[in-house]
């Protein structure tokens, strides 16, 4: 049965995002034991199709939680006891990982930079000259900045650090913007379901490294849930330790068929035609982009509210006409707005919604 698309809002916050109605529905397959031979055709059906669009060698693992919970895996099993890791901190999610860590009873230094820039691999090179990390975190797109780091230039400086591992978050940009795995040498690179993949919550994605098993090795206290030696046990057998979301990852296996004929480049295309987009109607409109310059995300536009609109009832005009986008996050509320150009939005979408919006803001003068 079809969602009730008389009372759809359509989303263009940053997840969860909008899902197309052929997504939903194949949620809807008959359900099927997940010891089972049709699960394991299931799960490695899944495989090689993350892969491809991790840009990895590596496996794939599937997480039953959001993309928070391969932080606290990678925080658990990439940094062992007596060593420290460096969280790299932008924004409110990023500063967040750097909580897990801290919670999970690590030694965390922080490396952060005012909100709206980004983190920079200058800093990043001095502070890995001073002292010895264990591992590096940072996050490619902070969804609550709308900054996109440099983290290709991270890669070329933890080139020199080998036995560092390069964790890295890309949950806002997986799917949006590239993220070659591989050639940046990310050994753990995690993202969820709800952003530009273009799900429904309640499913993670893992791409990690064999590094990552090996320090593991060295880890006593990896918890049980997100303990990467245990998932990757499992995924030897095309299986998860607990029980996984099934109907998610049918939903995953179409999903991932419908972006593979669209073409990964011309997804990536599609997305920076929208962003592209999103910043015509910034200027046009009058506001200002919070992200500094050369540092935009690909898939969330974050807007100073320079111009002191009432953002809730700029939203409550765009229910009327079954649009829906977000307020500024945290202490960003009311002084910024964010817009989402992500997942399987189309060009034609951002069309009907900034005409919308340019209605609301000829009646407010």
């Amino acid at each position: 049965m079809s969602p009730k698309h008389s009372e759809h809002i359509r989303l263009f916050i940053p997840g969860p995002v909008e899902v197309r109605a052929e997504i939903l529905e194949a949620q809807a397959e008959w359900m099927i034991g997940h010891r089972s031979s049709a699960f394991a055709e299931l799960y490695a059906r899944l495989q090689p199709k993350l892969q491809q669009s991790f840009f990895t060698r590596n496996p794939v693992y599937v997480y039953t939680s959001s993309g928070t919970g391969i932080w606290e895996s990678a925080s658990r099993c990439a940094v062992r006891d007596n060593r420290k890791i460096l969280h790299l901190t932008c924004g409110a999610f990023s500063e967040r990982w750097a909580e897990v860590s801290e919670w999970n009873g690590k030694q965390v230094d922080v490396l952060a930079v005012e909100w709206g820039q980004p983190n920079s691999p200058e800093q990043l090179a001095e502070a890995l000259r001073r002292t010895e990390y264990d591992a590096v975190a940072a996050v490619m797109n902070e969804t609550s900045t709308g900054v996109r780091n440099p983290i290709e230039a991270y890669a070329e400086v933890l080139a020199d650090y080998p036995d560092t591992l390069f964790l890295v978050d890309v949950v806002s940009a997986y799917m949006g913007d590239k993220v070659p795995t591989d050639e940046w040498g990310i050994d753990v690179c995690l993202t969820s379901t709800q952003k530009a993949f273009a799900l429904p919550p309640g499913m993670a994605f893992g791409a990690v490294s064999s590094a990552v098993l090996e320090r593991a090795k060295q880890v006593k206290n990896r918890g049980y849930y997100f303990d990467v030696l245990e998932i990757d046990r499992h995924h030897q057998k095309n299986n998860t330790p607990a029980t996984p979301p099934i109907a998610l990852m049918y939903a995953a296996d179409r999903q991932l068929d419908d972006i593979l004929d669209e073409g990964l480049d011309n997804r990536f295309a599609r997305h920076q035609r929208m962003q592209q987009m999103a910043h015509e109607w910034v200027e046009r409109a009058g506001f200002e982009l919070y992200s500094a310059p050369g540092y935009h995300s690909v898939t969330v536009s974050n807007v100073r509210n320079t111009r002191g609109i009432d953002v809730g009832a700029l939203n409550s005009f765009l229910k009327k006409r079954s649009m829906m986008i977000s307020n500024g996050y945290g202490k960003l509320k009311d002084k910024a707005f964010r817009i989402a150009h992500m997942g399987d939005t189309q060009p034609e979408d951002l069309e009907v919604l900034f005409a919308a919006m340019d209605d609301y803001l000829a009646q407010e003068g």
